[in-house]
């Protein structure tokens, strides 16, 4: 089973969810986040930075190893452009690679994971077990990232050791 799961809780990410004033050009917030804004549910990575976007204008910023005031740092370079709120106590980041990580995730996600229909930064804001997520595909192994809210970590869990003993 090792070979074919790898389960990682993903720890010290500083996660902001990053929202666009009315009118506020995307762009510009790009470069004061330093990664591109994904336009649709899509990821976009750039070194130790991911950003999903969930929606129009609104995006989540993780970045891996950030300082304490990550997003306060966050919300000083786009005043004027973007609301920020801290995150990163309030999430909690599941990785899950591997040839089963697929087959995991089609026993819990009713979307598509299919390589032609969910590929490497593809995001969905969709729902596991009657619990809220955010999950993208870093890659093609295929690596997935599910972000849960924190009071749901246990039972999303509970679902996940479930659905593994299964496989």
């Amino acid at each position: 089973m090792a070979e074919r799961l790898t389960i990682q809780s993903r720890e010290g990410l500083g996660i902001a969810s990053v929202m666009a004033r009315k009118g506020a050009d995307p762009a510009a917030i790009s470069a004061l986040v330093g990664a591109p804004m994904p336009a649709s549910p899509r990821a976009a990575f750039d070194g130790a930075r991911a950003v999903i976007g969930t929606g129009p204008g609104t995006w989540l910023v993780i970045e891996e190893g950030a300082a304490p005031d990550y997003a306060d740092a966050l919300a000083e370079r786009l005043a004027g452009l973007a609301s920020v709120s801290d995150q990163s106590s309030g999430y909690s980041v599941l990785r899950l690679s591997g040839p089963d990580a697929r087959t995991l995730m089609r026993r819990g996600v009713a979307i598509d994971v299919d390589p032609v229909a969910f590929e490497p930064g593809s995001a969905a804001t969709t729902i596991i077990a009657h619990i809220g997520v955010i999950l993208w595909q870093v890659d093609d192994q295929p690596t997935y990232d599910v972000a849960t809210f924190r009071s749901y970590a246990g039972s999303f869990r509970h679902w996940l050791d479930l659905s593994v003993a299964a496989l």
